[in-house]
């Protein structure tokens, strides 16, 4: 028989058991989220991270509150998500830097692999060949040919070295079989503005840095990186379809991850709401006023499409033996 100590023991343990089986069976989400944004303010990752936000507050019932942690080009916001608790309370605004380009080229704090899971991403953002309207190329089989004459010739800038912008045109490059001195600025503004200097003679740069540009005519496009047309820069055909390298196929991108661990079915119904809501033209339309080619893809579509990037750009990294300044 238990005597009152024992019989007050077992009580506690008993009232601490049915408490902790009342906090696992709390519906999800009971209180408020957050997300971390590993970018400053009016940064893509922070725009698009924001819209997200609030279409899951608008359908989970629930505040998702941004929380900007930048730094380390992206690395500090997405350690301090992927090292936080898997009970689907924080969730990360991803992108392509440091998710697919930052483990490939350096030690980072993270492993995506092991310590984040895919949930869905959002859409696609192309970048465009760009050159000024005097260009001795107009179109791309005559850019090619004049590149292939001239190796080591002509040069192209970057934002920086290891950065979305340096690695497409890197791969574009050895697509091809082309070679360009690679001049890096700090930042896209520096670099841009070197081109249309006349300080580079050609560039990769996105529609949101660079669209005003073309369409004035100070900037002509030969083509975007994806491989099917793009809502965002119309008329302006894929690089891999007017005598470019066949499978050459990028994008940037932007989407949610969250914790390795976190139970599957929380990881669902973020998918889910996110996906559901790019069938809102309203929704929609904010997604492609930010710069992105809508194009959600769920948990196992996104993981799918990390692992190619990785493929893609892992060995063309290590043949040209890529490493941050």
């Amino acid at each position: 028989m238990l005597d009152r100590r024992g019989a007050l023991g077992a009580g506690a343990v008993l009232a601490i058991t049915t408490k902790a089986r009342a906090q696992d069976a709390t519906p999800w989400p009971s209180r408020p989220m957050r997300m971390v944004i590993p970018f400053p303010p009016g940064q893509a990752t922070d725009i698009v991270g924001r819209l997200a936000a609030l279409r899951l507050t608008e359908r989970l019932g629930q505040n998702v509150v941004p929380e900007n942690k930048p730094g380390a080009g992206g690395q500090i916001g997405t350690d301090i998500a992927a090292k936080g608790p898997a009970d689907g309370y924080t969730v990360l605004s991803a992108s392509i830097g440091p998710i697919s380009f930052s483990p490939l080229i350096q030690r980072t704090p993270y492993d995506v692999e092991r310590e984040l899971a895919p949930v869905t991403i959002f859409g696609f953002a192309p970048f465009m060949l760009l050159v000024k309207p005097g260009f001795p190329a107009q179109d791309v089989p005559a850019f090619i040919r004049l590149l292939q004459a001239n190796p080591g010739k002509y040069s192209h800038n970057s934002s920086g070295i290891g950065g979305a912008q340096h690695l497409v045109t890197a791969l574009f490059l050895a697509m091809a079989g082309l070679e360009a001195l690679h001049v890096p600025f700090q930042g896209s503004g520096p670099a841009l503005a070197a081109l249309l200097g006349g300080q580079v003679d050609f560039a990769f740069d996105t529609p949101a840095a660079a669209g005003r540009l073309v369409r004035d005519g100070q900037l002509k496009a030969l083509g975007i990186t994806m491989g099917k047309p793009s809502a965002q820069v119309p008329g302006i055909p894929p690089l891999a379809s007017v005598g470019g390298p066949p499978q050459y196929d990028v994008a940037g991108w932007n989407g949610l991850m969250v914790q390795a661990a976190t139970p599957r079915p929380i990881i669902d119904r973020l998918a889910q709401e996110i996906i559901s809501g790019m069938a809102v033209t309203e929704v929609r339309q904010r997604y492609e006023q930010a710069g992105f080619d809508v194009d959600p893809q769920g948990p196992a579509q996104m993981a799918a499409t990390l692992k190619s990037y990785r493929d893609l750009f892992g060995p063309i990294i290590r043949q040209l033996g890529i490493r941050p300044e």
